[in-house]
């Protein structure tokens, strides 16, 4: 049973505004931007990221469906280039956490990325995220580079 289905021009417009959102809060939560300027430079990444929207060439968005085809989440894949792909989000509703469809929905996607000829697949967490650090590493995802700070203050 296949739990993402290609995501809906409706879909996409609730997950956008909601995305620029949190993705602001997180980065401001990681120490990386200032809280004055975080949605406009979340803002600015997206449309860096995603010109054309769900159209956008090489980027793939899923809705993440339970058993009722109820959306319980979404995830985002990017084909960077011949043999490598990264997911750029994934997202499961608060209430349907720790049921499995985190698990499921990662590897699906891996699935569709070998589809699309890549070799590796990456993706970037934050680094209080360790719910999500936890699902990475029991499906066999490993460090590449890891950034640290400290406040001085």
């Amino acid at each position: 049973m296949s739990i993402l289905r290609e995501m809906s021009n409706i879909e996409f417009n609730k997950y956008l505004d909601k995305s620029i959102k949190t993705y602001a809060e997180e980065k401001v939560k990681s120490g990386n931007w200032k809280k004055d300027d975080s949605l406009s430079l979340s803002q600015s990444e997206y449309n860096k990221l995603l010109p054309d929207g769900i159209n956008t060439i090489n980027n793939y968005l899923f809705s993440i469906i339970d058993k009722n085809n109820d959306v319980i989440g979404i995830i985002w894949i990017n084909k960077k280039d011949s043999n490598s792909c990264f997911i750029y989000d994934i997202c499961i509703n608060d209430k349907f956490q720790g049921k499995g469809y985190g698990l499921m929905a990662m590897t699906e996607v891996e699935n569709f990325a070998k589809s699309l000829g890549a070799e590796t697949i990456g993706l970037h967490v934050f680094g209080h995220n360790n719910k999500a650090i936890k699902l990475y590493e029991k499906l066999g995802y490993k460090a590449t580079n890891i950034s640290m700070s400290k406040q001085l203050y």
